[in-house]
């Protein structure tokens, strides 16, 4: 990295992947059609996003920036390096999928690769304008994604309710941008924090107004209640592969973007901001949940189930101090891994003309694929809290963040939810492991490749909970300033 001036360092991660999309996509356009095209398509995806992992790590502790609106901080360099893992493990797990499902291979990798870039442009931006530009390249994508198997009308339907509440709440985001702008006279988040410190809210209430536009367009891009809607509808269309690699990156960008700005740029009205925060931190968790229950459909339970895990990391957003940060980071790399393997399975598991996504299509699933089994209910008993998966300490230190800053009211709904929720995951693992097959089970072959993808994951769901220090003490922080981190914050309980 020295050999690269340090005006463009921090782009470097987000180059890689792009370099690796154009590689893909002229792949795509000069191939010979009659040629299988596994690869080496899959394989360029790979190299470009291992160069961004490696371009991160040694970019750690660096502080660079580029063009005064990329930052290379640990905070975006860790959301990077979860993005890359992410973006790998969904090339592996697509190796068998897409060629089952008759989904173009250039195109659909160049959109994944696509969409990473964006995503680590939004991590890693500190400048609103171009926050929109990123979250505006990684929807086109991900719009586009949803839909790819065209033939299928279930697929077509949800893209476009994904497109049309995606195109309002993007407005929404870019007109609370345009009030920001108007208040401060420039969209640099380190600026905007330092001219609202100087203000108070009753002398300037447009402050309220782009708060809560811009709340809209981030709650929107999380699956926040009430901002859902699109949430079951989207993840049932999509193939499953996708709607693993939209539950996960597209949830770890705009939390790392959400964390910016609302802890960087407006955290002088935290006050303010956070009883919002919290009221939409506890709905999410608690209709996410709940309606989560009444599912029989794997793909839509697992929607209700990233609604109320982006409840969880709300809670770590409410808290808004150090433990906080740091917690919303773990826990995203451990949701990331653990809900992208276990989409994996079900991606799998499915076949061209017929999902397999149904509860009852698991029942006995322990004896025609003990493996699977197996492996998926790693990722059940990580996503339900249980020891010693990644899971329980992700909720555990997210808990904690939120009783070290006094929210125990919302410390206790978390706890609740998340004991709940153990029951729709239980019920999919008794339904593998107590009841018996049916006669028209398919026979499912895994390919190296996604088998080697699954037993990393469930490697690093075992890791992380049971040697989670070395990601614990590391604690990237946001590039907050040292007078916003050491301000007083007003209103705020005295724990915080």
């Amino acid at each position: 990295m020295t050999s690269i001036p340090a005006s463009i360092q921090a782009i470097v991660p987000m180059l890689s992947v792009t370099l690796a999309a154009l590689a893909c996509m002229t792949w795509e356009a000069f191939r010979d059609k009659g040629e299988p095209d596994r690869m080496p398509v899959g394989a360029l995806g790979i190299v470009g996003l291992l160069g961004a992992a490696i371009s991160a790590a040694f970019l750690w502790n660096g502080n660079t920036t580029s063009f005064g609106v990329i930052s290379g901080d640990n905070f975006g360099l860790f959301v990077t390096l979860v993005l890359a893992a992410v973006g790998i493990l969904t090339i592996m797990f697509s190796s068998q999928v897409i060629h089952r499902d008759g989904i173009v291979a250039g195109e659909y990798y160049t959109l994944i690769l696509f969409a990473i870039a964006g995503m680590i442009m939004m991590a890693t931006a500190n400048d609103l304008l171009v926050i929109f530009i990123a979250l505006e390249v990684l929807s086109l994508a991900v719009y586009v994604l949803t839909g790819i198997r065209r033939e299928d009308p279930q697929a077509t339907e949800a893209a476009f309710k994904y497109f049309l509440l995606g195109a309002f709440s993007s407005a929404f985001f870019l007109y609370g941008i345009a009030f920001t702008f108007g208040l401060a006279k420039t969209t640099r988040l380190d600026v905007i924090s330092s001219f609202l410190a100087a203000q108070a809210l009753s002398d300037n209430p447009l402050i309220l107004v782009a708060l809560g536009l811009l709340l809209v367009g981030f709650a929107f891009k999380i699956s926040a209640v009430p901002f859902h809607m699109w949430t079951p509808d989207a993840y049932e269309g999509a193939p499953a592969i996708v709607t693993g690699f939209m539950s996960t990156a597209v949830k770890a960008a705009a939390f790392a973007a959400f964390v910016r700005v609302f802890l960087m740029a407006f955290e002088p009205f935290s006050a303010d901001w956070a009883p919002i925060v919290w009221v939409i931190a506890a709905a999410t968790m608690i209709l996410g949940t709940v309606v989560g229950v009444a599912q029989t459909n794997l793909k839509r339970m697992l929607a209700y189930s990233s609604i109320a895990h982006g409840g969880y990391l709300l809670v770590g957003l409410v808290a808004a101090n150090e433990v906080g940060k740091a917690a919303i980071l773990f826990y995203l790399a451990t949701y990331a891994i653990t809900n992208l393997a276990a989409f994996g399975v079900i991606a799998l598991l499915g076949a061209r003309d017929r999902e397999n996504d149904e509860l009852q299509d698991y029942a006995g699933l322990w004896y025609s694929h003990p493996g699977l089994a197996a492996l998926m209910t790693v990722c059940l008993l990580s996503l339900g809290g249980i020891p010693p998966t990644a899971g329980f300490i992700g909720k555990w230190y997210i808990f904690s963040a939120a009783v070290s800053a006094g929210y125990y009211g919302l410390a206790v709904i978390g706890v609740l939810t998340s004991v709940i929720s153990v029951f729709f995951y239980l019920r999919v693992v008794v339904m593998m492991y107590m009841q018996e097959r049916g006669a028209e089970a398919p026979v499912i072959h895994v390919n190296a490749i996604s088998m080697t993808a699954l037993t990393v994951s469930i490697a690093a769901i075992f890791y992380l909970g049971i040697l989670p220090t070395q990601v614990l003490n590391s604690r990237p922080s946001t590039t907050c300033s040292s007078r916003g981190a050491s301000r007083v914050r007003r209103g705020r309980p005295a724990a915080a």
